[in-house]
């Protein structure tokens, strides 16, 4: 079983995320369980979502608190929290951001990938929601889904000139981490 954890703030589209996350795996053939946990209901209060995916049906419906991946969707969290608590030791982390600073030392077989997600969602949807990027980041950094995946999801979820926004900002999220890797 492979575990994801998600941080963000309220409104930043975390639980979009792990519902279009969790439905590209669906795709794949795998069985996905994606679900949020939050405090108080209030715009940038500080929460949570995740997904489980495994070959056979999942179960297990607690909190995830060893991660195979992290993906963080604001780094103004690191400040307060230790989003990196409990990742595996193979684990992969991806951070919203621009430039990497502040960053905790990983250990030696983790990996963590930046991404400028608000920025090129900003050229492609025109507001500062980087889900999907970070989503075509997670797909180039981890191989876990293929940007096939990623996209009949997208499709399944918005239509119109949103749905063409969020293609091209998984599609860039993907290049940069190829970008970077190569």
């Amino acid at each position: 079983m492979k575990e994801i954890r998600i941080h963000a703030r309220a409104g930043q589209g975390a639980i979009t995320t792990a519902s279009l996350l969790g439905h590209a795996y669906f795709l794949k053939g795998m069985y996905p369980y994606a679900f949020p946990h939050f405090g108080a209901a209030r715009m940038g209060a500080p929460m949570n979502a995740f997904v489980r995916v495994d070959s056979r049906p999942v179960r297990l419906r607690s909190q995830i608190y060893e991660p195979d991946y992290i993906l963080i969707m604001d780094a103004t969290l690191m400040r307060g929290f230790n989003c990196f608590s409990g990742l595996r030791e193979d684990g992969v982390a991806i951070l919203n951001e621009k430039e990497a600073q502040d960053l905790p030392k990983l250990k030696a077989k983790q990996k963590l990938f930046t991404v400028p997600a608000n920025e090129i969602a900003l050229k492609t949807i025109g507001r500062p929601l980087g889900n999907t990027a970070l989503l075509g980041a997670f797909c180039a950094a981890t191989g876990e889904l293929s940007l096939d995946f990623l996209f009949e999801a997208i499709k399944k979820r918005f239509s119109g000139k949103a749905q063409e926004a969020n293609l091209a900002s998984a599609k860039q999220g993907f290049e940069f981490i190829k970008g970077t890797r190569s």
